[in-house]
């Protein structure tokens, strides 16, 4: 018998157990806020926003808690002559849109700058929301003093705007201390504070045709080591055990 095939299985079915598949979202029982048309498609795990909204908008999980989950699908923009702003928002409340004392972050994407509250830079970044998001510059250009403090630029998409009819996978880690967010698996933002819990949404902020689809959620691992069951270190003992005679034995 290999000790070191049999204990590595051992380890492998342990962590294999500890871990969660990521279930997939009925987005059904979500909740649209501001001014956009969001649509849940079939299979329920789908949404499209249809419209060029004058303002932000938010599609997001009634302000069930999202920290401590990792959040995954693919966002698409399908055709259309705009180049604004699609994304996410963390931490987020219901009526957090038109709160005075709302607390969230904002995850946005801009496909090209452009003036028109202040510059609205194309590129992915992080903000900080504090207060009311709306049509102004806040929204558009992460003006502190209208409620929205960047935070960080994308490691590599920070300057580089979204594709029309191209698929992203995203993927976000999102806790009380630390944000990440993957876009086709690189790791582009990696932020830590203290984040506010809350919900978790799609955002829109003059984009039409934008798709955010295949979404799942699943439990972040614990960093802490992954204790081994009683039943398991028996089993190694022994296995230990039988490793140590036959060597005697060969001896």
């Amino acid at each position: 018998m290999n000790f070191n095939i049999v204990t590595s299985s051992i380890a492998a079915l342990v962590m294999s157990a500890s871990m969660a598949s990521a279930a997939s979202i009925d987005l059904t029982t979500w909740s649209a806020e501001g001014s956009g048309n969001w649509t849940v498609q079939s299979g329920n795990d789908a949404v499209l926003q249809t419209i060029n909204t004058p303002a932000p908008t938010v599609f997001h999980n009634n302000s069930t808690s999202s920290q401590g989950n990792d959040l995954q699908g693919q966002i698409t923009v399908g055709s259309t002559w705009d180049d604004d702003f699609i994304g996410f928002v963390l931490g987020y409340n219901a009526n957090d849109l038109s709160n005075s004392a709302a607390s969230y972050l904002l995850v946005d994407w801009k496909r090209g700058t452009q003036d028109y509250q202040g510059t609205g830079l194309l590129g992915l970044s992080i903000s900080q929301v504090s207060g009311e998001l709306g049509n102004d510059s806040g929204a558009w250009a992460h003006d502190p003093a209208n409620n929205v403090t960047e935070l960080a630029r994308a490691t590599n998409l920070g300057s580089t705007g979204w594709n029309i009819n191209q698929t992203y996978d995203f993927k976000i880690d999102f806790t009380a201390t630390n944000v990440k967010v993957f876009v086709d698996d690189v790791l582009e933002l990696d932020v830590s504070g203290v984040f506010a819990d809350g919900g978790f949404g799609f955002y829109n902020y003059s984009q039409d045709n934008v798709t955010y689809a295949g979404i799942t959620s699943d439990v972040l691992p614990d960093p802490s080591p992954v204790p081994l069951p009683a039943a398991g270190w028996m089993l190694l003992a022994s296995l230990g055990g039988l490793a140590a005679a036959k060597r005697r034995k060969q001896a």
